[in-house]
């Protein structure tokens, strides 16, 4: 058995009733597989955190963007991380620790704690930028199903500064004979036709007013930006609201409730948007066709149009879509929180406490596994729809328009139906990411004020009260962030590029304690650690080409 360097004083930082060194509370483990999906739910909680931000936002718009080439980059995305979050979740149930207790355990130099918890610390401020975003998501559909003043409704009718700008070069391109058009692909031409077709139609209905903002932006007058961006206020008052009720919410909660509610809004709508890709696939003008499946599985590279860097949006996605790297971190926790590492209790030589383990951890494995399954699906789900309608629509989703433009994914299957449809599954879907997050969040905060020193480490009253306040104080900064301006899909990337940059450093991590930490009564076997190390390389490969775009 290794030797754990790590005093135990140092590094547990579990209160009483989640803690396995604590005596009482161990459980046999389920030996049925109806006793097992009875003791699931962390991975479901997981999974109401990711179908949102990820799969919902970035996934779409990177098929907006880059078509089907990166259904590769999506399926690997999903797939591949799985390992290191058992692996994690082993660690945190066996020893009795938190993520970043055990992080801080690490070896290497420390700067008062070890440095990868102050990069978490930056990790996590990216973070709340993202659920900025999220919340003002829920704002946007709130707004346009249920307007207080109207004025959002209002300014997302006019498009886009850079589609005024796309549509003054596709016309100075025209006027030349359309020679930069003429190098693109026939599905890249399509796609910018369609584009065009469509600015125009919107143009079209804002009648005079439209002809006004389109000569603004070929002179170069900043008042261009007070007609297209405007300040409304419907979308940050139901943003305002939102956070409030979370921080009700998750104040009173407990597990169990927060369990329930993803579970819920989370299921729902994934069966809309899957019957709304399937209704697509039989559909003459928006079906894709399987040799484009094949084709977008053989690891190709997307074609770049104008402006738009799809590699870079792809990256981000890669980093937030599945079990993103605050995703990894957070799941020991609701591991440890549902009773895994107590009903395994403390960690000893008798063979009665390894038989319990192999159990429990059978029980993590099918939690993991099936969570994996509802959101794989859930991504190439969304992936596709982007594909389907967006790309060849040559839409993009971003800033204030993000949730209307979204929406329209619905309209060739639902019609005149879709935007309600739509909006009713965003708000749900957005606001499941939204809830879960900030309480894990809130949990791992917490923690990190004990392995910082700031919070008692073993007090249970004084872990809870934590918890309530960081479950208040969390989501109405989230609410600040939105009401700062920023662009929803800009906070969602950059959180994005954070996580990928995270990556390599929890798969590292979870090779470290699989090598050197963990008991070999419950060791995987070889196919485990192959798939380990290769989760572990795939995570190094994005996080390091991440690093490249930006600073190379």
């Amino acid at each position: 058995m290794p030797d754990d360097s790590a005093p135990l004083d140092e590094h547990d930082t579990l209160p009483p009733s989640q803690d396995p060194h604590v005596g009482g509370g161990v459980e046999e483990p389920p030996v049925t597989l109806g006793g097992i999906l009875g003791r699931i739910g962390p991975g479901l909680i997981i999974a109401g955190s990711i179908v949102g931000s990820g799969e919902l936002i970035a996934t779409t718009k990177t098929g907006a963007e880059a078509g089907i080439a990166l259904l590769w980059l999506i399926v690997i995305g999903c797939v591949i991380k799985v390992f290191v979050q058992v692996e994690l979740g082993r660690y945190a149930v066996t020893h009795g620790e938190t993520t970043l207790a055990a992080l801080d355990g690490l070896p290497g130099p420390r700067l008062h704690v070890h440095p990868v918890i102050w990069l978490w610390v930056v990790m996590m401020l990216c973070t709340v930028g993202q659920l900025g975003g999220i919340v003002g998501g829920v704002g946007q559909s709130l707004a346009i199903t249920a307007p207080i003043t109207g004025d959002y409704r209002d300014a997302i009718a006019v498009p886009a500064k850079h589609e005024f700008e796309r549509y003054l070069r596709w016309k100075a391109d025209e006027q030349k004979g359309h020679p930069a058009l003429a190098k693109l692909s026939d599905e890249q031409q399509r796609r910018v036709r369609n584009g065009q077709r469509i600015f125009e139609e919107q143009l079209a209905g804002l009648g005079t007013r439209g002809e006004e903002i389109l000569e603004l932006v070929r002179d170069g007058d900043e008042r261009a930006d007070e007609l297209i961006e405007p300040w409304t206020y419907d979308d940050k008052y139901w943003a305002t609201i939102v956070a409030v009720v979370t921080a009700g919410v998750l104040f009173l909660g407990r597990y169990n409730f927060i369990q329930n509610v993803s579970l819920v809004l989370v299921v729902s709508f994934t069966f809309i948007t899957i019957g709304n890709v399937v209704s697509l696939q039989s559909s003459d003008a928006f079906h894709v066709p399987w040799n484009d499946f094949v084709r977008g599985l053989s690891f190709g590279a997307p074609e770049r149009v104008g402006d738009v860097d799809p590699w870079a949006m792809a990256i981000a996605t890669f980093g937030i879509i599945g079990v993103g790297a605050t995703e990894l971190v957070a799941y020991p926790y609701w591991c440890l929180e549902k009773g895994y590492g107590k009903w395994t209790g403390e960690r000893s030589d008798d063979e009665s406490w390894a038989s319990r383990a192999r159990g429990w951890m059978k029980v993590m494995h099918f939690d993991a596994f099936l969570s994996m399954g509802v959101y794989t699906v859930a991504t190439l789900a969304f992936y596709v729809m982007g594909v389907a309608v967006l790309f060849k629509e040559g839409r993009d989703p971003d800033g204030m328009r993000m949730v209307s433009t979204l929406a329209q994914a619905y309209v060739p299957v639902f019609g005149a139906y879709a935007k309600w449809l739509f909006l009713v599954g965003a708000v749900a879907v957005l606001y499941s990411t939204f809830l879960v997050a900030n309480a894990s969040n809130a949990r791992m905060v917490t923690d990190a004020l004990k392995v910082l020193g700031v919070v008692a480490h073993n007090d249970e009253k004084v872990h809870y009260r934590w918890v309530g306040i960081l479950s208040v104080a969390l989501p109405l900064t989230c609410m600040a962030v939105f009401w700062t301006g920023a662009n929803p899909v800009t906070l969602v990337k950059i959180a994005g590029f954070c996580q990928a940059i995270f990556l390599p450093i929890l798969g590292g991590a979870a090779i470290y304690f699989r090598f050197n930490k963990t008991d070999e009564r419950i060791a995987p076997g070889t196919l485990w650690n192959v798939m380990l190390v290769l989760s572990s390389l795939g995570m190094l490969l994005a996080g390091g080409y991440g690093v490249w775009k930006t600073f190379g």
